[in-house]
């Protein structure tokens, strides 16, 4: 059997539980954008809706956090628990494209992300914000979730704005472009069923 027929199943189930958050998060690679999300933070819940339609990943997540404090550790934790999520469910590696991008316009807003499932976290971000709120949401936690990801999932993740005048169509196009980046990446390639690396390891 070779490598890629090994991996059938390419979900995960992440639990954190923390003094600050309580999070159960499950995702499954191959899915049709189905997500089902309580995170108490409306605009997160809103901004993972999309990740997961655009994604075509299945997307489940209820967190209990320390509102009260800010969003802050309920939104990091979050991306530390879908970073997670995505380096469980795809095992070795072997199989994927690895390597996925878009140019991604949102209204007045177009946005560059690019990923690389290599094994190896980078993070480049090159996104400013031009307000510090979206209604009650910090506009700079955009970026901690994004981070969190890209450390946990052991993965190359840039992002450039080339521009935009709407923090909140930033955002939306951000993680709409990551998630069909993420798609790309995670996808099977039909012509290889090895580990996309000369190193025979990611």
């Amino acid at each position: 059997m070779s490598e890629l027929n090994a991996v059938t199943n390419r979900t995960a189930e992440i639990v954190r539980k923390t003094r600050e958050t309580d999070i159960r998060l499950t995702l499954d690679l191959d899915g049709t954008g189905r997500a089902e999300v309580a995170t108490g933070v409306g605009f997160l819940d809103h901004m993972l809706e999309l990740y997961a339609r655009h994604g075509l990943m299945d997307l489940t997540v209820t967190c209990k956090g320390d509102l009260q404090v800010d969003d802050h550790h309920t939104t990091e934790d979050i991306g530390i628990c879908l970073g997670q999520a995505i380096d469980r469910a795809l095992g070795n590696r072997a199989g994927i494209r690895r390597y996925g991008h878009i140019v991604l316009p949102m209204d007045e807003t177009l946005a560059t992300c690019a990923v690389d499932l290599g094994g190896r976290p980078f993070w480049v971000w090159n996104a400013p914000m031009p307000t510090p709120k979206i209604g009650t949401f910090d506009s700079e936690l955009v970026a901690d979730f994004w981070q969190a990801v890209c450390t946990q999932g052991r993965m190359n993740l840039h992002v450039l704005l080339h521009y935009g005048r709407n923090s909140h169509h930033i955002s939306e196009a951000i993680f709409k472009g990551l998630a069909r980046s993420l798609r790309s990446a995670c996808e099977r390639d039909p012509r290889s069923d090895g580990v996309p690396s000369t190193k025979g390891s990611l």
